[in-house]
């Protein structure tokens, strides 16, 4: 069986069980419609499985399958000083609709009442040219053969947005991709990749096969666990365990040099992808993605590309 060609004449294609998948491809694919302590990060360009903070796995591979059982929207996060992996502290403020701070923002800590008028979402607030408060979008993903354990995973702007080139995917393309071929994410097994021409962490993404009925059924029910609903909706800090806010008030040393490159790199993406709110000039409306009818021509052609 094709990869993902997989679906043709299966009768859980028109059953109320696989429908009801569907709609977590709008917030996947940048669509505006609406702890569990384990946590996959990316740091360093590496798969870690971590718990409550701590350090579990190391994964040797650079690339990983996983099922992703659900998504929130894309949000803002801001975090007062530099990062330091030996020293996280919680964001200082942060917005679930990228519209405005969370309700769960205390009113000292807001930088703004609206994101477009915030100081930290201008050019030149973080390191570089970057902006403070960055773009990323929280997922509850499990791994095939292991359904019932739920992890959170935070994708960076980079691992979001941007277009498929040479066969390679971010997520929102790669979820555009799947609802055009009439293919909802949770039901199939999604392999994850780093970009290795990138100096921070990105991920790319592909269909590897359709789920089994049984593992479909799974999928459906981790949906309402409330580890999922954790996995989507607290911060990194709050799933790690991470309660005090330490704000530094001497101004952030200088990054170096290849590590400044590297978010404004990361900035670039979100730039070119995320514009805010302007008096629009009507754009010619891009053609929709080509099917041929059979996804699994076009899964080939990515496993041979990637």
């Amino acid at each position: 069986m094709s990869e993902v060609g997989m679906f043709k004449g299966n009768a859980l294609v028109s059953s109320d069980l696989f429908k009801s998948l569907h709609a977590m491809n709008e917030n996947l694919s940048g669509g505006t419609g609406g702890g569990g302590a384990r946590r996959i990060s990316l740091r360093g360009g590496k798969f870690r499985q971590m718990l409550g903070g701590e350090q579990l796995a190391v994964s040797k591979e650079d690339a990983m399958e996983i099922v992703i059982v659900d998504a929130a929207r894309i949000a803002r996060t801001f975090y007062a000083g530099q990062y330091s992996a030996d020293n996280p502290t919680a964001p200082q403020c942060w917005s679930a609709d990228t519209n405005a701070p969370s309700p769960d923002v205390p009113e000292d800590q807001r930088q703004a009442s609206r994101c477009l008028e915030c100081p930290q979402n201008v050019k030149g607030s973080g390191m570089g040219n970057s902006r403070a408060c960055r773009f990323s979008q929280r997922l509850a993903v499990a791994f095939p053969g292991d359904l019932d354990k739920i992890y959170q995973l935070q994708l960076p702007a980079t691992s979001i947005f941007g277009e498929t080139k040479d066969g390679k995917m971010p997520m929102q393309a790669y979820a555009k991709f799947l609802s055009a071929n009439n293919t909802p994410a949770a039901a199939i097994v999604t392999q994850m990749y780093f970009d290795e021409n990138s100096e921070v962490p990105k991920l790319f993404f592909k269909p590897v096969r359709p789920l089994e009925q049984e593992e479909l059924e799974k999928v459906v029910e981790m949906r309402e666990h409330p580890d999922t609903k954790r996995a989507i909706t607290m911060t990194v800090a709050q799933t790690d365990g991470v309660q005090k806010l330490t704000v530094q008030e001497d101004a952030p040393k200088p990054a170096p040099k290849r590590r400044a490159n590297a978010i404004e790199e990361a900035e670039a993406v979100e730039d070119e992808a995320v514009e805010e709110p302007k008096k629009a000039v009507k754009k010619k409306a891009a053609p929709p993605p080509e099917d041929d009818g059979d996804l699994g021509d076009l899964v080939d052609s990515l496993w041979d590309d990637a």
